[in-house]
């Protein structure tokens, strides 16, 4: 074997470690629930959505070099009661006509323990985006199916801060707190 060849090779098999190193997985959405719950008067509504998408980009040696992109359909909200999901859709609250989708962008990862970290990212909704850091947990070790199961939680957000308010009389006889908790559970299977 020239030297070349032996350098050639030695390349690859470098280029090749290094590139498994990283792991991809898809965001199950069958398995998975992107959740809140905001307190008005004496009970607490809860809701969901039900369409999202996301990525998480996985280095087990470098988890600072982690990664997480998600896409929720802002249509798909569910409180289980139409006509307050219909109003919610409309251009007094979410206006889904104009931001159809909230994002989450990723800008850094920090392990906090063997089987939890934070992520620094961007949330973008309703044209606003704000810092917000996702407290994660690994609930599920990676399989030989694949599979992975997390979960993630947040500081409350607060509403004003993205403009989701009713008109102002609305808002001060509604009852309905200006934090919303955010509870989520993703179930992620490996790239191909």
């Amino acid at each position: 074997m020239t030297l070349q060849k032996l350098f050639a090779a030695a390349v690859i098999i470098g280029v090749s470690s290094a590139a498994s190193a990283k792991e991809s997985y898809k965001f199950d959405p069958s398995g998975s629930t992107i959740g809140f719950s905001v307190h008005q008067f004496l009970g607490t509504t809860f809701g969901k959505f039900t369409s999202f998408r996301g990525t998480i980009e996985v280095d087990r040696e470098h988890p600072e070099n982690s990664s997480v992109t998600a896409q929720i359909d802002v249509r798909s909200i569910d409180t289980r009661i139409k006509k307050r999901d219909d109003h919610l859709r409309s251009a007094e609250f979410f206006n889904v006509e104009k931001f159809p989708r909230m994002t989450f962008k990723s800008r850094s990862v920090k392990r906090t323990g063997s089987q939890s970290g934070d992520i620094l990212g961007d949330l973008t909704m309703h044209g606003v985006t704000k810092p917000i850091t996702l407290h994660v947990k690994l609930l599920t070790p990676i399989n030989e199916t694949g599979r992975t199961r997390w979960s993630v939680t947040t500081d409350p957000i607060t509403r004003r801060d993205f403009n989701l308010m009713f008109a102002a009389a609305a808002e001060s006889v509604s009852g309905i707190s200006q934090t919303v908790a955010i509870n989520i559970e993703i179930e992620a299977k490996r790239g191909e």
